[in-house]
């Protein structure tokens, strides 16, 4: 059993240093499965440590990859071209709905039954997006009458290419048809009419197309993966955290090293620029495809500004920590056309929603988002974490804003993809402790 936090965080008035993160959570799962599935060794440095990329790995132990982990690095010993092993019992992908729908795909290519499983959670969020497309390619997979969890999945001899317009906009269905597809000798086109995040197009080296219809991927057996080494990139939605705590602290400045710059990741910065913040990249470099940079981050004066609904896809994880930048920036916040928010690992309009309210503030909900009135007033909040890795670290930095500081109730939840982070916050505040005394004359030795 998990032991429930209830994390106190005080007021604080600035913080400096430099951090590195761990790696992106989205390229770390696709950086372990494909090396699973790739006939030989492979080495991942700086794999995130979160738990959703340990269920990923859990679940490919199931299937016969072994892992080998030596310092920073990980050794994965891979299966090869339909070399999985049938699990002895369910793969419980924990709270990952990357790791559920991913492997999916995958799985839809064995040559043996599996079932795929959750915490309660992932246990409620939607999967028939995953398992239409994936009929459509042949799959013989199906979930229950409310279209969740458990996935059931069975071989399959009518896999075939499709040429298959994603009817949601989510990098999730889009890497599980990609997945599938891998192990077929025709080549499938999926045409993506709204970007996002694209790491599994990149680490695989797949052809991609723009034109009026959208960016058209070109797939087939061709493109399935060999051994590799790669050095994960820090996780940008991991960052966003500390960037705008920096934003909104007084005398602040801190760099994030080694952060992954993806074009289809970095609307948070764009944002958060667009509002006033000084972000500064710097030591940018491609690592895999993938645009890899410094952030160098100065306190600013944000003011809110409009959102535009096309961004939306490129910011939805970032969405928590935007609308407290937001209740501190001059003006009123306001999102809309994120309806997918509602369906993330918990409601997290309205988890936002009643969270301000507790701080004091007049919200307007909508279906798809919501408006922030006013300013933080109430004092000795206890904010929730609805069990939401995102919500907890938003509200913790909310807390680290406010007058008299704040408490997060679970925030145990951070773990699923950060569990550095109160760690993080106190090397950056302690830091800035040291350069204070140090300016003063004053030697730190406590």
């Amino acid at each position: 059993m998990v032991r429930k936090v209830i994390q106190k965080f005080e007021k604080i008035e600035s913080i400096r240093g430099e951090l590195e993160l761990r790696g992106d959570k989205s390229i770390s799962h696709r950086a372990v499965m494909f090396a699973a599935l790739a006939n030989g060794i492979s080495i991942i440095r700086n794999c995130s440590d979160s738990e959703d990329v340990r269920s990923t790995m859990s679940c490919f132990e199931k299937l016969g990859a072994n892992f080998e982990f030596v310092n920073d690095s990980i050794k994965v010993f891979g299966k090869g071209f339909k070399g999985f092993s049938k699990p002895e019992n369910d793969l419980y992908a924990g709270n990952s709905g990357t790791t559920a729908r991913l492997i999916s795909g995958i799985l839809s290519a064995q040559n043996f039954e599996s079932n795929i499983t959750g915490d309660d959670s992932l246990s409620k969020r939607p999967m028939k997006r995953i398992v239409e497309p994936l009929r459509m390619i042949g799959a013989n997979i199906s979930v229950n009458e409310e279209g969740i969890m458990p996935i059931h999945i069975k071989p399959s001899s009518a896999l075939k290419a499709v040429n298959y317009k994603l009817q949601v906009a989510s990098a999730q269905v889009k890497s599980a048809l990609i997945l599938c597809a891998i192990h077929l000798d025709q080549e499938s086109v999926i045409i993506e009419p709204v970007p996002t995040r694209n790491h599994t197009e990149k680490l695989l080296g797949l052809k991609t197309v723009n034109d009026s219809d959208g960016t058209k991927i070109f797939v087939s057996k061709k493109n399935y993966p060999q051994p590799f080494e790669i050095t994960v990139p820090s996780d940008i939605s991991s960052a966003a955290f500390f960037i705008v705590l920096a934003l909104l602290t007084r005398n602040s400045e801190i760099v994030i090293k080694n952060v992954s710059l993806n074009e289809t990741r970095t609307g948070v910065i764009d944002i958060l620029k667009l509002m006033g913040g000084k972000i500064e990249i710097e030591n940018l470099m491609e690592v895999k495809g993938e645009e890899v940079g410094d952030l160098r981050i100065f306190s600013s004066n944000l003011k809110n500004i409009s959102i535009p609904e096309t961004i939306i896809p490129n910011i939805i994880d970032e969405i928590p920590i935007l609308s407290v930048a937001g209740v501190f920036a001059e003006g009123n916040f306001r999102i809309s056309g994120a309806k997918e928010l509602r369906v993330k690992e918990s409601d997290r309009i309205k988890s936002l929603c009643q969270n301000f309210t507790r701080a004091g503030l007049t919200i307007t909900e909508f279906e798809d988002g919501f408006e922030l009135h006013g300013k933080a007033s109430n004092k000795n909040i206890m904010f929730e974490s609805y069990g939401d890795h995102r919500i907890a670290m938003a509200f913790g930095v909310m807390s680290m804003l406010i007058g008299n500081g704040g408490m997060v109730n679970d925030f145990e939840s951070v773990a699923v993809s950060n569990p550095q982070f109160v760690a993080q916050i106190n090397k950056l505040v302690n830091n800035n402790l040291n350069s204070l005394l140090h300016n003063a004359g004053i030697q730190n030795d406590q």
